[in-house]
């Protein structure tokens, strides 16, 4: 799945150094048509063409076409479609169908998502892949239906109670969101693990060309061997559950999760663009990594040597090319639509090697390209000072 950011995004890659960012396109000799696509379609479809055999969900804005779709497409292929009477019972429905080894999936909203905490700590705790589409809202609370990124920590911290993560994947554009169910499912099942797609109203609602195969290829049966589906002619029947009462048993279950997550640090995904010769390079995901790409190519317009990293895989973190760039470049500045959440995670890669800004906006708004310009003029020129 790993590609040359060369190959990615048409920007020269380091030398030395892989950009595994995720293929932009369907694979070769597959009949496709490049048309306009809304996000919300493209994440449905992607979903779809990577194997979603039961979606459960219940409705809220800004993601509602997802379920509407899900709703026509699925039922007309044979797989199913349930519209849950709450958020938790969503959840709960898919802790069901992931643990008889089918692909199972949910689409929500910010408050949606939050109400879905619990069953999600169970399934991580289970160790049940499934996928989980957040199209984010402004928040806290009920917030509003506008784009914003404040759901970073609830899905790349956990969100739940206990020590457990899920892959957590960003798309930029309406091509990644198609891509990335696939992707998503792939890993989830590889680790056996949630996986999450964060995206935000942006990109749910926007219309632009994308890839897409014309026809759905059939389920792909993947053999799990753990998934409750029947003993059949096995002498032993399968089990799954995260209720481990002695403290030894549960001790040795948590390794085992840790295990996984350090191993799943093999899928880091990340898109690097007029690195190379940097001096102040901006960290942004998803709908912000567009406006700072826009902000870049403006500044090296003035000659200034400014460049972007995109993280891809918010869960696992790249840290490594961050520590390497840290050491080169004169300083880096964190832009997301919030107050301040991946920026933790850049301090932590960076470790005090160059100073590290933020900039944020929250409630929905999203900056122009001049204004971020702005900000890192000063940087640039040593005006600003680096706040906590």
């Amino acid at each position: 799945m790993s590609i040359t950011c060369v190959e990615s995004c048409n920007a020269p890659a380091t030398p030395g150094r892989e950009c595994t960012a995720a293929p932009s396109a369907p694979a070769d000799g597959v009949a496709v048509e490049r048309r306009l696509v809304k996000g919300n379609e493209a994440l449905s479809l992607g979903a779809v063409h990577g194997g979603c055999e039961a979606f459960f969900g219940y409705p809220i804005t800004p993601q509602n076409e997802i379920p509407e779709i899900l709703s026509g497409l699925l039922p007309k292929l044979g797989r199913v479609f349930i519209q849950a009477e709450s958020e938790v019972a969503s959840i709960n429905m898919i802790y069901g169908a992931a643990a008889a080894g089918h692909r199972a999936m949910t689409s929500s909203s910010s408050p949606g998502i939050s109400l879905m905490m619990e069953g999600l700590s169970y399934i991580a705790g289970a160790r049940l892949p499934c996928l989980i589409m957040n199209v984010m809202r402004g928040g806290p609370g009920l917030g509003n239906i506008a784009p914003s990124q404040s759901d970073y920590f609830q899905a790349c911290k956990g969100g739940g109670h206990g020590d457990y993560h899920s892959i957590v994947l960003a798309p930029w554009n309406v091509q990644e969101c198609f891509t990335f169910p696939a992707l998503g499912f792939d890993l989830a099942d590889r680790y056996r693990m949630p996986a999450f797609i964060l995206a935000d109203a942006v990109l749910g609602s926007m219309l632009e060309p994308a890839t897409i195969p014309k026809e759905f290829p059939p389920i792909r049966r993947i053999e799990k061997e753990w998934a409750t589906c029947g003993r059949g002619k096995r002498s032993h029947k399968n089990v799954v559950n995260s209720l481990h009462l002695d403290p030894e048993v549960l001790s040795e279950h948590n390794e085992l999760l840790q295990a996984t997550y350090r191993e799943a640090r093999r899928e880091i995904r990340y898109d690097m663009r007029q690195a190379e010769d940097a001096e102040v390079l901006l960290v942004a995901f998803g709908i912000s990594a567009r406006v700072a790409l826009s902000t870049v190519n403006l500044l090296r317009r003035e000659g200034r040597k400014v460049g972007l990293l995109r993280p891809i895989t918010l869960y696992p973190f790249p840290d490594a090319p961050l520590t390497e760039l840290a050491a080169r470049v004169k300083s880096m500045l964190v832009f997301e639509l919030n107050s301040g959440q991946m920026v933790e995670d850049v301090r932590l890669a960076v470790n005090g090697r160059c100073p590290v800004h933020f900039y944020g906006k929250m409630g929905g708004v999203i900056p122009a390209p001049d204004e971020l310009a702005d900000v890192v003029r000063r940087i640039h020129s040593g005006k600003a000072e680096e706040k906590p």
